[in-house]
């Protein structure tokens, strides 16, 4: 009985979860962009190790943005690349003269490579605004205008945009890119409902714009210097906590593109790299999501075999099951349209079963593990 009892608790807890976050999705207005004239100066930064094959498709898109040149600055930074990248930004500098194209090299003061690439480019910055992306993105024509709209609408101090996958046409996606894409639909409409809600813990640095004097006053990264990721999180609960205005800019015309994994091992490790922040959350509402999470995850891989073993009746499972299945469903669905890959629910199904065994081993692994990224070895 008490196995039941706590089933049906943690259930009960999940679908509650998932609900505010549905309505959270309904109730953030659709951003649309209609300011014409343009008044914020922005500082773009885009920290980059070994992305020689990514910035030309960043720098086709950053020579395209639709803002004054004049307001806005871009600043590269070099985290030791060992490939040509540093030569193709020189190039980019040299093929665009009427830009400001500053390249700089990491200093770095703390374990997270990507944090002190941040704190470096914003102590050679010019401007009041500060808008990161990562070197293997794509951003949008607008992206500065809608920044620059919020920011005289509304004075927020820190704006997060939504984030999708370049899809390569003709070209046949593996089985775990799907899964992958999947996975992050549900991360971007947690980040969407959260927002809708007033809860927001979830961002990506790759469509993220804040204040620079917001970030100075506050420390910037000063509390969570001893992780190696969550250098747009941490930053905005910081800020959220201080009280400050935050918003998102729910907008199919400012999505930023990012590129899939190249293989599981990069899914994995990419995954472990986010969880390893979850524990340090300042958002008591971060913390219930990706514990409830867990252990709804957990449970019914456990109580599935206790199924099996006649512990408990398959049924309750089943029923535990259906309804994750279904509450999930709802919401990834939203984040497919909005992103116009209704095609990807094909998969759902199967993602929905591979799911709870991989989230849990990620969590599990988190724990103890460190991990790889951009070629050097993080430690738990």
């Amino acid at each position: 009985m008490l196995l039941l009892i706590f089933l049906v608790l943690v259930t009960a807890g999940y679908l509650g979860l998932i609900a505010s976050l549905i309505y959270g999705w309904k109730r953030l207005p659709d951003f649309n962009l209609k300011k014409l004239n343009a008044e914020t100066g922005f500082t773009i930064i885009v920290p980059y190790r070994n992305e020689a094959e990514n910035l030309p498709g960043l720098f086709k898109s950053l020579s395209g943005l639709h803002y004054p040149l004049d307001k806005f600055e871009i600043i590269l930074v070099n985290d030791e690349s060992q490939d040509q990248s540093k030569i193709l930004c020189e190039e980019f500098q040299k093929n665009f003269p009427e830009m400001k194209v500053k390249i700089l090299e990491n200093i770095r003061r703390s374990v997270s490579p990507k944090k002190d690439a941040v704190y470096t480019a914003i102590n050679s910055s010019d401007f009041d605004f500060i808008v990161t992306t990562d070197a293997d993105c794509i951003v949008p024509p607008n992206w500065l205008r809608g920044f620059d709209q919020e920011i005289f609408e509304k004075g927020s101090k820190l704006i997060a945009g939504p984030v999708g996958f370049i899809q390569g046409a003709g070209k046949k996606k593996a089985l775990f890119n799907s899964f992958e894409e999947m996975d992050f639909m549900s991360l971007q409409s947690t980040t969407v409902g959260s927002f809708g809600i007033e809860k927001q813990f979830m961002c990506n640095a790759a469509n993220l714009c804040y204040d620079k004097n917001a970030f100075l006053n506050n420390s910037g990264f000063s509390e969570n210097e001893n992780i190696a990721s969550g250098d747009d999180v941490f930053l905005l609960q910081k800020l959220n906590k201080k009280g400050l205005k935050l918003s998102f800019l729910k907008s199919e015309e400012l999505i930023v593109l990012t590129r899939l994994q190249k293989n599981l091992s990069g899914l994995i490790n990419q995954r472990l790299r986010w969880a390893a922040k979850a524990s340090a959350y300042k958002s008591s509402f971060g913390r219930f999501t990706g514990i409830i999470v867990f252990l709804m995850n957990l449970l019914l891989i456990l109580y599935a075999g206790l199924a099996f073993l006649e512990v408990i009746s398959y049924q309750y499972v089943m029923l535990a099951f259906l309804l994750k299945f279904n509450a999930d469903f709802i919401l990834i669905y939203k984040a497919a349209k909005f992103f116009k890959r209704e095609n990807l629910m094909r998969s759902y199904f199967w993602c929905s079963i591979v799911y709870p065994f991989f989230s849990v081993y990620v969590a599990g692994l988190s724990l103890f593990n460190g991990y790889e990224w951009k070629g050097r070895r993080f430690r738990k």
